[in-house]
């Protein structure tokens, strides 16, 4: 009789970025993407290591926090290479003469660029999600609480209230970002993240049959991280006294490592333990995953399985005990 594999939990995780994924093991992450002549190229990059570097920082709560700045700094260098590649990619099939904006830009700017926008970018969208996540909620219940009273009798209710509307307003801003073609085609990179980790821990082989056998919603998601986030941050609301928008909205604001600590341990037992209690716990971001992950193309698994052959220890050293 033949012996049914184990299933094994991989501490290996991963990003979808613009036409590729990047896949981080405990040795090395690799970007994968697809350029415009079928092919895929992959680029080794080298993330912060912070936990590794030094050891207060693997400390619980603290690591999840030096784990989440490492995650956005290495994942917004993954971003900027598969946007470098693709748009190199769609720039070596154009015949046209450039603009007189591209010659201007490319010869003041150059390769920085792009870096410049991206930056720009995500400091834009830093700034507009601490006013929508943090000021609006608290702004909304105040001009509630004005016209029904009697929800300042409890902390309870502004806590709830508050945090109600910022889940509300994530759904609202990641199902409009399913409308757009190109976040969509993330979104499918996601799906074919999830499903190529899945295979994997499923001890199969990694090809595209197997793979694409997998279901697409996995617990160690970055998108039940952010949820569990702001599920933490209505009890956390609980103990903030304070009423004033400015200065509730700032001690939330202090108060978000702590937050994104306790996120980050609830999320590490959901990736490690399979039981009632860490499936209750994972709901909410599981059930976020039917909008933030697609089912994928062949080709985009592909590049997930490539990404993720390049970062699979050979001494089992990505297995979570």
């Amino acid at each position: 009789m033949k012996k049914e594999k184990t299933k094994i939990v991989t501490s290996i995780g991963g990003q979808a970025l613009l036409e590729g994924i990047m896949m981080r093991g405990p040795k090395k992450s690799t970007v994968a993407v697809r350029k415009s002549d079928g092919s895929v190229e992959l680029q080794e990059i080298q993330p912060l290591n912070l936990v590794k570097k030094y050891k207060i920082l693997g400390v619980p709560i603290i690591r999840g926090v030096a784990n989440m700045i490492d995650s956005l700094v290495t994942g917004q260098r993954a971003l900027m290479i598969s946007a470098d590649k693709a748009l190199d990619s769609e720039e070596e099939e154009e015949s046209e003469q450039p603009s007189k904006l591209d010659m201007w830009v490319d010869k003041h700017l150059g390769d920085k660029f792009l870096s410049v926008v991206m930056t720009l970018s995500t400091v834009i969208a830093v700034v507009f999600c601490v006013a929508v996540f943090f000021f609006v909620p608290t702004w909304l219940f105040n001009l509630t609480a004005s016209v029904l009273p009697f929800l300042n009798d409890a902390i309870i209710w502004r806590s709830a209230f508050e945090g109600i509307i910022r889940i509300i307003l994530f759904l609202v801003y990641m199902s409009l970002c399913t409308v757009n073609k190109d976040m969509k085609r993330v979104f499918q990179y996601h799906g074919a993240e999830h499903k190529t980790i899945f295979c994997y821990e499923h001890g199969l082989e990694l090809n595209v049959e197997n793979v694409r056998r997998q279901i697409r919603f996995h617990p160690r998601c970055g998108t039940s991280f952010l949820i569990l986030m702001l599920i933490v941050g209505i009890f956390i609301g609980l103990f903030i006294p304070f009423t004033d928008v400015w200065l509730r909205s700032t001690v939330k604001l202090l108060l978000l490592p702590v937050t994104v600590g306790i996120g980050y341990e609830l999320i590490r037992i959901c990736g490690k333990h399979d039981n009632i209690i860490t499936r209750i716990i994972a709901a909410p971001g599981v059930w976020m995953q039917h909008i933030t992950t697609k089912e994928p193309e062949d080709d985009m698994i592909e590049v997930a399985i490539s990404a993720m052959k390049d970062v699979i220890p050979e001494n089992g050293e990505d297995i979570i005990r």
